[in-house]
């Protein structure tokens, strides 16, 4: 082993490298993600302090009136201590994980992806980065169903920074955004958004924005003044399925 090789190594050139292989790319939130890293030795033996996996996405951020893309780690998850990986030498890792119950849905402009990193002391960390589908549990696919079957069309879904008074554990919200194009709410409303915030005993608060259309000089007066807008919480569980567009009809009803 040479004093280049070692050199070479703690740069990145002849390193240690990592590849992630999932089990599968799509998924619900709250599921088992299975897989396994797959490590080869570089041109010198490396120790290894650490493999981490991390969950990722972007989200809107406003700062000076204008808004730009954050990256944002949605859970970290540590699998593995201290080891030496070996010059050309060959590990597989194998490793499991529950994807977080507030985990972004792949819909609209919002991507996830898993980034894996070795932890190499005086060297280069060497990444791998992997995207994966997450969709729509059962409850969520009834929750969107009853909203198009209102007559509302999704415009945009989107993953933007939240206050304090509704985000959870993360710094955002996963938003989407429906126009009422039939139906009852037709006319009435100008936009309806809706944000999903799961719970860990398989519950789901529904978080709405209903946005009214102005009707006459007071009703110009309240959308100018930003009074038009109502916000109303709704929290639903399987069992509310069979009747879960009546539920959110009755809610959107109130306030529109």
């Amino acid at each position: 082993m040479s004093f280049f090789d070692k050199v070479f190594a703690s740069v990145g050139i002849g390193s240690a490298t990592v590849d992630t292989k999932l089990e599968r790319d799509t998924y619900t939130p709250g599921e088992t993600v299975n897989g396994v890293v797959e490590i080869k030795g570089g041109k010198v033996d490396q120790q290894v302090d650490d493999i981490y996996l991390s969950l990722n996405t972007t989200y809107l951020k406003e700062s000076d009136d204008k808004k730009y893309n954050v990256t944002a780690t949605i859970d970290r998850f540590r699998i593995t201590s201290p080891f030496t990986i070996g010059k050309n030498e060959r590990k597989e890792i194998p490793f499991s994980f529950q994807l977080p119950l507030d985990t972004p849905l792949s819909i609209g402009r919002s991507k996830i992806w898993v980034t894996t990193g070795l932890d190499i002391k005086n060297a280069v960390d060497p990444g791998d980065k992997d995207y994966i589908q997450v969709v729509p549990n059962p409850l969520m696919n009834a929750i969107f169903n009853a909203v198009d079957g209102l007559g509302f069309r999704l415009r945009e879904a989107d993953c933007e920074e939240a206050s304090y008074k509704v985000r959870g554990r993360l710094p955002f919200v996963q938003e989407f955004e429906y126009v009422p194009t039939s139906g009852p709410f037709r006319g009435r409303l100008d936009e309806l958004e809706v944000v999903l915030r799961p719970s860990g005993n398989g519950a789901i608060e529904l978080l709405f924005q209903v946005d009214r259309r102005a009707r006459g000089l007071g009703g110009l007066f309240a959308e100018a003044a930003g009074l038009d807008e109502t916000n109303v919480r709704l929290t639903v569980t399987s069992a509310d399925i069979p009747n879960l567009q009546q539920q959110i009809h009755s809610v959107i009803q109130r306030f529109s």
